[in-house]
């Protein structure tokens, strides 16, 4: 099998296009994730209020959307190899600004929990595919690094949210702040699925390009099928691994991210708008996460990353959960946004490394089932435990522990060869 030639970085006079696909994919997990899931946490609180929701319908709200997204995870690898990256994307962003729009018309749980199951599938379209993208256009060289630049749209949309919903809320009367929320968040995201139709290309080729690695690299790309949606027998074993990490990082991260505004407000009695200060701080520090960690896993290897940053999110946990010292909360916010978004673009860069980039994109499908399951496990199970004992620190303990639990399952990855 001979590798094809590969575009190295500083041989470049001008930007390689694979850059304008990181920034286009930024603005695409902006739109999916940063305003299609993640605004959840910071409207919770008025919606609740507003709607007379209880805990348990809120966690059920999550999961529904979470459902939505377990679903097209298992439709979008042949959805990408029948129409390719670019319309699933764009489609997917489309179908996420329109559900969001539907949801500020919403006048009970029942009308939310539809749109928003909707929302949840536009997401996974979008996510999933952008994801395995960056290895049609980048080696491993540079895989971390790229994949760490991408998630970092999970910590801009937060950080936007976290400035936009408070002000937003201000200027409304009778707590329907939210529905102005919803409306003018899916309008951005409308107008961000029309740039991803102008922008996304499949792969190099498409505009006579090669895949873009360091100085010295070999990598091995070929132009074949853009979604090979059958490994082979080695790597079933392999993604099981993976994709049971990844299950517990689905489980875990989405009770912290649902309910810690309203654990700040119920529980710790911040007001709306210093939550949405550290919604701000969350999402500014998030940025950093995945091309921090991203490109330390470039250089210390995924595995080991991975474990360090799990670890973390389990001692933030518990400082949210048990609260033993004065600034343990900020402390537990500062740790977990600049850790969690590292796992999806660890594990992105790690499936490209094992499978290659032909396999890549199915792979991280793959992997991302056991972690939509986790997702729908997480918020609904969190919600009722709330319910019960009136608060969120028993589930945010439980989400310590299953974070250890990974991070020794990381540990036990095999090496990859380069691909």
């Amino acid at each position: 099998m001979r590798p094809d030639p590969v575009t190295h970085s500083k041989d470049c006079a001008r930007l390689h296009y694979s850059w304008i696909i990181v920034f286009t994919g930024i603005l695409i997990i902006v739109a999916a994730l940063g305003f299609g899931r993640f605004s959840l946490g910071m409207l919770l609180p008025s919606m609740g209020g507003d709607l007379a929701l209880s805990y348990s319908r809120m966690g059920f709200i999550g999961t529904g959307n979470f459902i939505g997204y377990l679903i097209a995870v298992f439709v979008c690898s042949r959805l990408v190899k029948r129409f390719g990256y670019r319309l699933i994307i764009s489609l997917g962003t489309f179908l996420v600004g329109t559900s969001m729009l539907l949801v500020g018309f919403a006048e009970n749980f029942w009308l939310v929990l539809i749109p928003f199951f909707f929302t949840g599938i536009g997401s996974g379209l979008a996510y999933v595919p952008v994801m395995g993208l960056i290895s049609n256009w980048f080696g491993s060289s540079l895989r971390g690094l790229a994949s760490g630049l991408l998630i970092s749209g999970i910590g801009l949309g937060i950080m936007i949210t976290g400035l936009l919903i408070p002000a937003i809320n201000s200027f409304m009367d009778s707590g329907q702040g939210w529905r102005t929320n919803w409306m003018v968040m899916g309008g951005v995201v409308l107008v961000i699925s029309l740039l991803s139709v102008l922008l996304i290309r499949n792969q190099p080729e498409d505009m006579g390009l090669t895949i873009l690695a360091k100085t010295g690299k070999q990598e091995n790309h070929l132009a074949a099928d853009l979604f090979d949606t059958t490994p082979p027998q080695y790597d079933r074993h392999l993604l099981f691994h993976l994709g049971s990490i990844y299950f517990f990082f689905g489980f875990t991260y989405v009770i912290y991210v649902t309910f810690v505004i309203t654990s700040l407000i119920n529980a710790y009695h911040f007001t709306e708008i210093v939550a949405g200060r550290f919604w701000f701080w969350f999402g500014l520090l998030g940025m950093f996460s995945g091309p921090l960690f991203g490109s330390l896993s470039d250089h210390l290897g995924r595995a080991r990353t991975l474990a360090l940053v799990y670890s973390l999110q389990g001692v933030s946990h518990l400082l949210i959960a048990l609260n033993p010292l004065p600034g343990s909360v900020y402390l537990s916010v500062g740790l977990f946004a600049l850790s969690a978004w590292s796992i999806p673009s660890i594990i992105a860069a790690a499936v490209g490394d094992y499978l290659g980039p032909l396999k890549a994109a199915a792979g991280f499908a793959t992997v991302t089932l056991f972690f939509g399951l986790g997702q729908i496990s997480g918020p609904s199970l969190a919600g009722i435990i709330a319910e019960k004992s009136g608060n969120f620190s028993q589930a945010y303990i439980l989400a310590s522990l299953l974070t250890l639990v990974a991070a020794v399952m990381c540990l036990f990855l095999p090496k990859h060869t380069t691909a």
